[in-house]
């Protein structure tokens, strides 16, 4: 199997990125950067994503795991926070980022078999958990929920499933290290619902640890 996932460099994408290798999977791992074995990839500026495509080769993707993000606004004041530079920056990372990787990738998925697309989403985005304050982050999740659904309907005929997916309040540099779940458990839920990713559950919106989040 083939697995290209973005935002590889640390936390959950880069646990995710040694599982599968471990499991003897083929992983293109992306960063904004590049280097230490990671294609570089900057979904914060007009994104060029010949060098993913270039270490393809050949080969297909069997399942593509957008898992770059960014939380601008954490402890943000209503009064004086959430500036538009940190909107923009969010919304191209955390949404138009995921739309333009699936886009540019699209004739490598079509390629595949079974192919599976798993948007890190969060439970940050879901319309009925809203108890206020993260504006730009939980909207932008929001919007990256609302995509995989999308998707979901539209790459189905092709026989290519989506899910959005919560990783869990998780110790990274993200989450911090008062969060609920290690990397590891994250990482390990995670690998069990892209598993159960099919044509009978596309357009889902799951936990890691395989409970629906309400859209």
């Amino acid at each position: 199997m083939t697995i290209v996932i973005t935002g590889a460099s640390r936390g959950i994408g880069a646990e995710l990125a040694a599982r599968y290798r471990a499991a003897g999977e083929t992983v293109i791992g992306t960063s904004r950067k590049g280097g230490k074995g990671l294609v570089p990839l900057d979904l914060a500026d007009t994104p060029d994503f010949s060098p993913v495509i270039e270490a393809l080769g050949a080969a297909p993707i069997d399942l593509l795991v957008c898992n770059a993000g960014i939380y601008p606004d954490k402890g943000h004041d209503i009064a004086t926070g959430f500036p538009p530079e940190d909107w923009a920056k969010a919304l191209a990372v955390n949404i138009t980022g995921p739309f333009l990787t699936i886009q540019a990738l699209l004739p490598k998925l079509q390629a595949s078999d079974k192919a599976r697309i798993a948007i890190i989403a969060s439970a940050m985005g879901s319309q009925e958990r809203a108890p206020g304050g993260s504006y730009i982050y939980r909207a932008s999740k929001a919007a990256a929920v609302n995509l995989a659904r999308n998707l979901s309907r539209d790459l189905k005929s092709q026989g290519i499933s989506v899910g959005a997916y919560h990783p869990g309040w998780v110790r990274t540099d993200m989450g911090g290290s008062g969060a609920d779940i290690s990397v590891d458990d994250s990482a390990r839920g995670l690998i069990a619902r892209f598993a159960e990713l099919d044509a009978s559950t596309t357009g889902c919106f799951r936990s890691y640890d395989g409970t629906d989040i309400p859209f």
